[in-house]
């Protein structure tokens, strides 16, 4: 499970450990500084939990206002809903809260290879420029053919120490 910590603003205090939502919001609540004035803004910041979430954190850039959305998330999310989300939101362009309401429908292609050139391997393979004869496919050159979808949009990432190749919609 993830372990998150609430960082108060306000130096005179100290802030506290948490795993829900609904430990936040306890601790939280009834917490004042040294001048019994309650305590309303914190840092949240991310202690430790798998890979995954901890990007998934990064690219969230969670906040109180997005906290609830990002816990939802760790527990509620496939391993490749989290990926679109890091990809899209840290890669494309996407902002969180269009992300965050259906990862499903981000325009977004993934692709589970190490490399440009792997994934030109793939597509010649799977007949994507036609059909090659194998007597002529030690003659292709992979290298311009991953440049090209480079060029194309194509583009590597790594994500939870996963090599990915990806292409936005």
């Amino acid at each position: 499970m993830t372990l998150l910590y609430a960082l108060p603003y306000s130096r005179s205090v100290e802030g506290f450990f948490f795993q829900t939502i609904d430990q936040y919001r306890q601790a939280a609540e009834g917490l004042t500084d040294s001048f019994g004035q309650p305590v309303e803004e914190f840092e949240i910041q991310f202690i430790d939990g798998g890979q995954i979430d901890c990007e998934l954190f990064e690219a969230w850039r969670v906040s109180q206002a997005s906290l609830a959305a990002y816990l939802e998330a760790v527990d509620g999310w496939r391993l490749e809903h989290k990926m679109i989300f890091i990809i899209a939101v840290s890669s494309c362009g996407y902002a969180a809260h269009e992300v965050a309401d259906d990862p499903e429908r981000i325009e977004l292609d993934i692709y589970h290879v190490d490399s440009l050139r792997e994934l030109a391997e793939q597509f010649v393979d799977e007949g994507l420029f036609g059909d090659i004869p194998d007597r002529l496919q030690p003659y292709l050159d992979y290298d311009a053919i991953a440049r090209d979808l480079g060029i194309d949009g194509y583009d590597e990432i790594i994500v939870a120490g996963e090599r990915l190749v990806y292409r936005c919609g």
